[in-house]
Parts: structure tokens; C-alpha cells; sequence
């Protein structure tokens, strides 16, 4: 991460980034406490049975369509709140500068996550109907399995993605390119371009599991390290190859 940012980043202690981050921390807790495993859920004790079930009950035979755009959108803000930090800083640091607020940014930017929530419950109950996936969200099917692989790895090279990175990775002419706009439509802006570079390697959730913190953690660490200016370019192909790679396996061992 250039110097520039790494000081921005230190430098957030305002009342808006501690909002900010305890959003992020929510988000996080929240997924813990969904993906809890049942003999675990004695816990109730603590919280009140109704409460605790009704939280943990994230299966969709049992949540339905609304907890399940719930349960991506705290995927969301967990794993993609922390990507968009440098671009944030950015924009905060020019926002002091010209007095313009930061909150509509950070706003725009969640409503195109939250739109992406949106499609990707739909798309899970419809593989989840098909009998693609089981209730919790894992692949069932090698050819799901590859056909997510395959794209996410092809995807990786495309002019789009690369296209996407390359404004994450300079957030501070992104801005400026943009800047009469206005945070709001910025943040929207900024949303769509996070949007390009990572949908891919969200919809792997559905192989690597929808409520596997393990997979959730990595993803967040690869698709920060993606945005990087002098760390992704030595992460973005490679992965390419390797889902690729890791698709093709898997049709070989479903033919």
C-alpha cells in the first residue's frame, strides 16, 4: 500500500471512520454468530432461545428469501467495506479539503452492494430449487462447481476486470476524474467499480460455502491484496490460473 494511503488509513480515528469500522466489526460478528453450529447454540442461555434461533436460522428451507438478502449483505459489508478503505481515506482526505461530506459516499457505495445482495439471495434460492446447492449454500453439483470456478478464473483476464482494478487502484484519480459528481453518485460510482472487480470471486461462495468464515476471510484478504497497486498485480493472474486450473480438475472428475 503506497505511503500516502497507509498514513490516511492511521490517521482515522473521526467519529465517522469509528462508525465505519464498527459497521465492519458488526457485519463480522453477525456472520459468527449465523454460522454457529447447532450443539453450539446452548448458548441461547445467554441471549434468549428465540432471539438465538431466529438469528442462526439461516438455511433457506427455514430464512427464506429475506434473511438470505441478509446474510449477503453483512457478506457484503464484512468483506467489502475493508477493500474500499484506501478509497475512502482518499476521498475523506480531499472531502476536508473542499467540504464535502463523507457519509453519501459511503452510502452510494453500500446500495450497490445491497443491489448486489438482492441478486445474488435470488440466484441462491433458484440453485437451491434446482437442487444445486444445499440449505446452507454449498455446490452440490461438480458442474456448478466448475462452471464457478471456470468463469471467476476467466474473468480474471478480462479487460473489464482489469479495467475495474486499475481505478480501485488509483482511487485519488478516480476522484478527481469524477469529483463534481458529488459523493453520493461517487459512491455509486465506486460501488460499481468494486462491483466489476469482485462479483466473480463472490459467487465462489457457493463453493467454498455461503457461511464458511474460513473461505469469507480468505476472499477478503485476496480481494484487498487484488487492490493494491504494487501486490495485485501479482495476485490477479496467478488466481486466474488456478481457479482455472481448479475448474478443470473438477470436470474431470465429474466426466
Amino acid at each position: 500500500m503506497p505511503k500516502m494511503v497507509a498514513d490516511r488509513i492511521r490517521s482515522m480515528g473521526t467519529a465517522h471512520w469509528l462508525s465505519l469500522f464498527g459497521v465492519i466489526i458488526l457485519a463480522w460478528s453477525l456472520l459468527f454468530v449465523m454460522a454457529v453450529p447447532a450443539d453450539l447454540r446452548a448458548l441461547s442461555r445467554l441471549y434468549g432461545t428465540g432471539f438465538w434461533e431466529a438469528l442462526c436460522n439461516v438455511t433457506l428451507d427455514g430464512a427464506g428469501y429475506a434473511r438470505a438478502v441478509l446474510m449477503w449483505a453483512l457478506m457484503a459489508a464484512a468483506m467489502m467495506l475493508p477493500t474500499a478503505l484506501p478509497a475512502f481515506a482518499t476521498h475523506d482526505d480531499l472531502g476536508r479539503q473542499t467540504g464535502v461530506a463523507f457519509w453519501p459516499l459511503a452510502l452510494g457505495y453500500l446500495v450497490v452492494w445491497i443491489g448486489f445482495a438482492l441478486a445474488a439471495a435470488a440466484l441462491q434460492l433458484g440453485f437451491y430449487r434446482l437442487g444445486l446447492i444445499s440449505a446452507i449454500g454449498d455446490s452440490l453439483s461438480a458442474w456448478l462447481t466448475a462452471a464457478l470456478l471456470l468463469g471467476a478464473g476467466i474473468y480474471q483476464f478480462s479487460p473489464l476486470k482489469a479495467a475495474c482494478l486499475a481505478k480501485c487502484r488509483q482511487p485519488l484519480t478516480f476522484f478527481m476524474q469524477h469529483w463534481d459528481a458529488g459523493p453520493f453518485r461517487n459512491g455509486l460510482r465506486l460501488g460499481a467499480v468494486c462491483l466489476g472487480c469482485c462479483w466473480a470471486l463472490m459467487l465462489l461462495a457457493f463453493v467454498g460455502g455461503v457461511m464458511n468464515l474460513a473461505f469469507m476471510g480468505l476472499a477478503t484478504l485476496i480481494m484487498v491484496g487484488e487492490k493494491m497497486d504494487h501486490v495485485g498485480r501479482y495476485i490477479t493472474r496467478p488466481l486466474g490460473i488456478g481457479l482455472i486450473l481448479g475448474g478443470v480438475a473438477v470436470l474431470l472428475g465429474a466426466v
